[in-house]
């Protein structure tokens, strides 16, 4: 399989508040917008992509059809994760994880959307060398 783009879709009871979310905290645009379905990009990064979709929407298998999103995590990797640290902070909204370095090659902090999807903002830093040990060597963070 020859991938050609990658994005999650959030499942959401509320499309336009969560994409209002992401627009006004993660510098995301709509690109589509529709009453069931929103296609954000970044405002920074064409390549960054996050849709939003009306869980109760006909395109939902019955199966799955009205269930909201569960058990994710959003990893967003950027610049300058003290500033973003800031901001977030500043904007109210919730933080779970203060920001903190971690052994194995993170500068992070994590928040929460709307629909309690936990947002990840994350700045690679070089691991220990526990941790450096186990990654593939191209893929070794740098600061």
């Amino acid at each position: 399989m020859k991938t050609t783009s990658y994005y999650p879709v959030l499942m959401s009871d509320d499309v336009d508040g969560t994409a209002r979310f992401y627009e006004t905290h993660f510098r995301f645009h709509r690109a589509f917008s529709a009453d069931w379905y929103v296609h954000l990009q970044s405002s920074e990064d064409p390549s960054v992509n996050l849709a939003i979709l009306d869980g109760r929407h006909e395109t939902i298998p019955e199966a799955a059809r009205g269930q909201s999103v569960a058990g994710l995590l959003l990893n967003f990797e950027v610049e300058d994760v003290d500033a973003e640290y800031d901001r977030v902070a500043a904007a109210g909204l919730p933080v779970l994880l203060a920001i903190r370095d971690e052994a194995f090659g993170q500068r992070h902090f994590i928040t929460r959307d709307p629909n309690g999807v936990l947002i990840d903002v994350i700045k690679p830093i070089p691991p220990s060398a526990e941790f450096l040990a186990q990654y593939a060597e191209d893929a070794v963070p740098t600061a």
